[in-house]
């Protein structure tokens, strides 16, 4: 097959060039170019904000094309410029309109369409998507829609999937700090098997759209699975949320935060959905310790800083304040 990938650079873009290679495909990448390409792809260096930023890969009819984009306009401009048999578009459970109930389906409402072309902040991040997937839904005979969940692994630059195991593994002491709120509901992807999925949607031509992410565990059992592919004992020390707040600690990511948990109740279910729909169309995902074992030895290699967890200087300063209330 001859492939398009809108990206491919990135995190998500490059592990699915990198399976579309593996399995012998013709594979092109257009991006901007401020990373380097993977092996093995002809690169094409152009700016999709601009009106005719496809041009060098129009004229002819790909196999499919597959797009990572969150602004509406490229999506627009790219599902009118180009010829294709089935489009892979990459979306997000940020689409659905609420998260007051685990593993909601496809069927679920969604956020109003995003009105313009451009994404201005991550507040219209859902909004944005959603106008995106009515873009190809629209103009597209066959596509498939992946509506993704947190995806983690090796090569996640954010560290919301690294943080864990690397803070067991590199204990600023006897314990590691962590929320009081154990059973809140997680789920995420291996980037590996969301790439693999997506390269067999282009290949099949599987139509429709799925929610695309692993099955629901708890914080508690990441944080258990992270303790063991790091061979720690290190205690877990929960902090009640109220405490967290006065202490400054952040939620999901960010600098001092708690990677993977969400205090705001109208949020809990967020990161859970159902995906037996895109498991009957062959999604298959892996054990939650492989994925977390490995994406340790890349955090351990790591040369750009965390985006989510405590630092360990910001451990300590929490640690001690804790024992000062004892």
């Amino acid at each position: 097959m001859e492939i398009l990938i809108l990206g491919g650079t990135a995190f998500l873009g490059r592990a699915i060039a990198n399976e579309a290679i593996a399995r012998q495909h013709t594979v092109t990448c257009l991006a901007r170019g401020t990373s380097p390409a993977p092996a093995g792809v002809t690169f094409v260096v152009a700016d999709r904000d601009e009106e005719g930023g496809l041009a060098e890969v129009t004229g002819r009819r790909w196999d499919a094309v597959i797009d990572v984009s969150r602004q509406p306009g490229q999506v627009r401009r790219a599902v009118r410029d180009l010829d294709t048999r089935h489009w892979v578009f990459v979306s997000t459970g940020n689409v659905y309109a609420a998260f007051d109930r685990p593993e909601q389906s496809e069927d679920a409402a969604l956020l109003d369409p995003l009105d313009g072309d451009v994404m201005e902040s991550m507040e219209d991040y859902g909004p944005a998507k959603v106008a995106c997937e009515r873009a190809v839904s629209v103009a597209a005979s066959s596509s498939t829609i992946a509506r993704c969940g947190l995806i983690g692994g090796p090569g996640d630059a954010s560290g919301r999937t690294g943080y864990w195991p690397w803070r067991f593994a590199s204990p600023t002491g006897d314990d590691v700090i962590v929320p009081d709120d154990l059973d809140f509901p997680v789920a995420l992807i291996d980037v590996r098997d969301l790439a693999s999925w997506l390269v067999t949607a282009a290949e099949q031509r599987i139509d429709g759209v799925f929610n695309a992410t692993g099955p629901k565990t708890s914080l508690g059992e990441v944080l258990e699975t992270s303790r063991q592919v790091a061979h720690s004992e290190a205690a877990l020390r929960p902090v009640p949320l109220d405490r967290m707040a006065d202490l400054g600690i952040a939620e999901w990511m960010g600098p001092k935060s708690m990677p993977l948990w969400i205090a705001d109740q109208e949020w809990r279910w967020f990161a859970t959905m159902d995906t037996s729909r895109a498991r009957a169309a062959g999604l298959v995902t892996r054990p939650l310790a492989d994925t977390l074992a490995d994406t340790l030895d890349f955090e351990r290699t790591r040369d750009v800083p965390r985006q989510a967890g405590l630092t360990d200087e910001e451990e300590r300063e929490v640690r001690i304040a804790l024992d000062a209330e004892r």
